[in-house]
């Protein structure tokens, strides 16, 4: 898998500088999600951001990205937090009771916060699906979760200052 992002132009990638950045990464799958958080950090310097604004965290499982988001959303220290991990259907119920609460939670978060909580959380039927969404034929969501939450960030400045 490669860590590159998608067909995203860095000619056309957003301006991320002075922004604060935080990533949590589930431990499930680590070798999808490492290449995930990889590209995301790669795209985030490519948009300016500097190792001080970026600070990577990681949790046990998807299904404590919402705790641990929560924390750092409600810190005031970051502008976005991106939420990476991976969820198998597999053959068991298992899958219903993380990725629905996980993506419930992220929101609702996002919402009381006004944090962008971006929901980079891959939930497939096969772990050849998501591999596939981290660095294979349908790019990488670890990158296009890093553009979004700067694209994000803008559009909540932007209303910000059109305000005053």
């Amino acid at each position: 898998m490669s860590t590159q992002g998608s067909s995203e132009n860095t000619s056309e990638l957003p301006d991320g500088k002075g922004l604060r950045i935080g990533i949590v990464s589930a431990q499930w799958h680590t070798h999808v999600v490492d290449v995930l958080e990889s590209s995301a950090v790669e795209t985030l310097k490519a948009c300016g951001l500097t190792d001080n604004n970026i600070t990577a965290l990681h949790c046990p499982g998807s299904y404590e990205l919402p705790v641990v988001v929560g924390v750092m959303a409600r810190s005031g220290m970051y502008d976005a937090v991106i939420a990476l991990g991976v969820v198998v259907r597999g053959e068991t119920a298992h899958f219903e009771y993380v990725s629905s609460p996980v993506a419930h939670g992220l929101q609702q978060i996002a919402v009381e916060t006004g944090i962008p909580c971006l929901f980079g959380v891959l939930t497939t039927e096969t772990l050849t699906q998501a591999e596939e969404r981290a660095g294979g034929i349908h790019g990488n969501k670890g990158a296009e979760s890093a553009i979004a939450a700067i694209q994000t960030c803008h559009t909540i400045k932007t209303i910000g200052s059109s305000t005053r």
